[in-house]
């Protein structure tokens, strides 16, 4: 488990943590960039929106949650399984088809033969 950006960007005026921006994101990657490096992780499991557009294009939840992706990322290829933000002000996964979807992203991640190989130690 780690943080799309290692460097933190601050308080928000409003209150909680402030956004990174993209470019705050890039200046910070390589710290994420040398820890898949390190891992080779066989899936990656982004939370949120903001830890997706990491690893893919983002356009709409309903186009990407609920489905198994393969990227390469520093000549590695592995799996993605993107899971919505679980935050309480964050209804997407509560109503349909979001409701569908993140159940269907858990069944992806629970039967990926990474996840198995973490239960089987």
């Amino acid at each position: 488990m780690t943080a799309v950006c290692r460097c933190f960007p601050g308080k928000n005026p409003k209150g909680g943590d402030r956004v990174p921006s993209k470019i705050e994101i890039a200046n910070c990657s390589r710290w994420i960039d040398a820890e898949v490096g390190l891992l080779k992780p066989r899936l990656l499991i982004p939370v949120g929106k903001l830890a997706m557009a990491r690893f893919m294009k983002v356009n709409k939840l309903v186009d990407i949650v609920g489905k198994t992706h393969q990227i390469e990322i520093n000549g590695l290829t592995t799996d993605v399984i993107p899971l919505p933000h679980p935050s309480g002000l964050n209804t997407w996964f509560r109503t349909e088809p979001g409701k569908t979807l993140l159940q269907q992203a858990m069944s992806q991640i629970g039967a990926h033969r990474a996840w198995q190989s973490i239960l089987d130690e």
